[in-house]
């Protein structure tokens, strides 16, 4: 609060008002001036100003205020352009500076609730934003709310399919925090990291969490295995990698029982199979099948996870980031037996983490609601929470979040502060509906290309959409084109089609639609931001306690 108080020109934000300085700054810019990014700080005024741009819809820059001395270090620190002026009587030095990472970099520096910081065990909300303008939008669904915010959220296969990098992905969310002037602290998520490589490139950039995704380790085949089968796979696991040995792991698993606070007994009779047991939530009792599709099913993710965290600690160090698990993304559900076999082996091994993904009974698709039953969900969501309770708490993350409306509720009210959703191309979907408003010809011909890549695209998603059932662009209206993103084969077709979108070139090798979809965005971004704003609130709400 007291760089927001602000010191010197700070104090002329308090004797005249941001609304006036912001007016006074736009006649010595020529810029708009957003009035939530003035900050005071170290003699200096700090905000953003923006003009319209014939280029790219919107020009914005960093406007930087000294008015002696004392703020020459704070301007040595940016790049940029120097000009001196008279502002109320004073004589100061305007500095105005392009949205470079340098810039971005020296930002956060200065104002340092610009840049992520650890967020603990609390509820949160990751903002997945794959165009990189959708933060003060994210900012408006979230701010008073009590969640906590991730609005730099991205995966290494999201910057690929969309020509980002994790500088990008960093600095977009730091000038969209410091336009609005949103300064409740934020995180960093570093989605679905798969090696070391990986790791390191969002390490250098300081990203605050990172997410784990072990899943080309685990062994979906363990739910079938029976007999010497199953038993030669668990005999096969990386031992020495997991600092164990066949016959300790079963010991400290089998023939005991944990009591579980807070599980599902009251959910009523449920069905139960091979790939989930939810008639006993109040304990976790492992009979020795169990154990072993446990341990051969995610024994090696273990120790692939394992090897990331430690490979983190020593870039890092320990407890200067946060680690997530996800599994997630694998064909069958993770089991209470195997979320408990998960938690107690990260536990062994030293591992300290902020949240697990587990997969989910049901059927989380891309861009539409929850399909499964509710009931059966509510129960396996309880007792996966009550897990996360027994090892000390812990989020249950939940991925593909978007627009699952259905189970917000049930997750709400059985999480509490254990739960953080992600979010991430429901916000490029409310895009797309602001273009169809700003830009109907466009929009049209995005839709028809999605339909031609959605066979191709489709295949690394679970989806189910029949493009058969996509209305055709050219038989729809302009007042009928952005229906088509509350339709669920539309959403899906034009949710994974994104990367497609986002990076195919003409001939010439310019990008056939990137450049303007984001010029119409930037140019109509009040249009823009109300559209993700309205969306997330609806995800937000429930989880609200502001």
């Amino acid at each position: 609060m007291s760089e927001r108080a602000g010191m010197d020109l700070g104090d002329v934000l308090v004797r005249f008002g941001r609304p006036t300085v912001a007016g006074a700054l736009a006649e010595q810019t020529g810029m708009h001036i957003y009035e939530p990014s003035l900050t005071g700080v170290r003699g200096v005024l700090v905000g953003l100003g923006g003009t319209a741009c014939p280029r790219s819809g919107r020009d914005k820059r960093l406007v930087l205020v000294s008015g002696g001395p004392g703020g020459a270090g704070v301007l040595a620190a940016f790049a940029g352009a120097e000009a001196p002026v008279q502002v109320y009587g004073l004589s100061v030095c305007i500095k105005t500076c392009p949205l470079c990472h340098a810039n971005a970099a020296a930002l956060r520096r200065l104002l340092l609730w610009t840049g992520p910081s650890l967020q603990g065990v609390r509820k949160a909300i990751g903002f997945g934003d794959r165009l990189g303008l959708a933060t003060p939008g994210h900012v408006r669904a979230v701010r008073g709310t009590g969640v906590v915010a991730f609005f730099a959220q991205q995966s290494i296969r999201e910057m690929t399919r969309t020509d980002r990098s994790p500088e990008d992905v960093m600095d977009r969310a730091t000038w969209g925090v410091f336009e609005t002037g949103y300064a409740e602290g934020f995180g960093a998520d570093a989605d679905h990291l798969k090696t070391a490589a990986d790791v390191d490139r969002c390490v250098a950039v300081r990203f605050t969490m990172y997410t784990v995704d072990p899943g080309d380790h685990v062994d979906d085949a363990a739910a079938s295995l029976e007999g010497s089968a199953l038993e030669a796979r668990y005999q096969a696991l990386p031992w020495a990698q997991l600092e164990d040995t066949a016959s300790d792991a079963r010991s400290r698993y089998l023939g005991r029982r944990w009591e579980l606070a807070g599980g599902a007994a009251d959910s009523g009779p449920l069905p139960s199979g091979p790939a989930l047991r939810v008639e006993d939530s109040r304990a976790v009792e492992f009979t020795e099948e169990q154990f072993l599709r446990a341990a051969v099913k995610y024994g090696r993710a273990i120790a692939h996870t394992v090897g990331l965290y430690r490979h983190l600690c020593t870039r890092l160090g320990a407890g200067r980031f946060e680690l997530e698990m996800s599994v997630d993304e694998t064909s069958l559900a993770t089991s209470g037996e195997e979320h408990f076999y998960i938690a107690g082996e990260l536990k062994r091994l030293g591992v300290r983490w902020v949240g697990l993904a587990p997969r989910f009974v049901g059927d989380f698709e891309k861009g539409v609601d929850y399909k499964g039953d509710l009931d059966f969900f509510r129960a396996d969501f309880a007792r996966h929470v009550a897990i996360a309770r027994h090892f000390g708490g812990y989020k249950v993350s939940i991925h593909s979040g978007s627009d699952k409306f259905a189970i917000y509720p049930i997750v709400a009210e059985l999480a509490g502060d254990l739960v953080h959703l992600k979010t991430a191309g429901t916000s490029y979907l409310e895009a797309l509906r602001a273009l169809a408003g700003i830009e109907p010809g466009l929009f049209r011909e995005i839709l028809a290309f999605a339909l031609e890549r959605y066979p191709q695209d489709k295949a690394t998603y679970h989806v189910s959409a029949d493009p058969a059932k996509v209305p055709q662009p050219g038989a729809l209206a302009d007042g009928e084109l952005a229906g088509v993103l509350d339709l669920f084969d539309s959403r899906q077709v034009l949710h994974v089609t994104f990367g497609s979108v986002l990076t195919t070139r003409d001939e010439g090798g310019r990008y056939r639609f990137r450049d303007r979809l984001l010029f119409a965005l930037r140019a109509n971004e009040e249009v823009y931001y109300g559209a993700v704003a309205e969306h997330l609130r609806k995800h937000v709400a429930p989880f609200s306690t502001g």
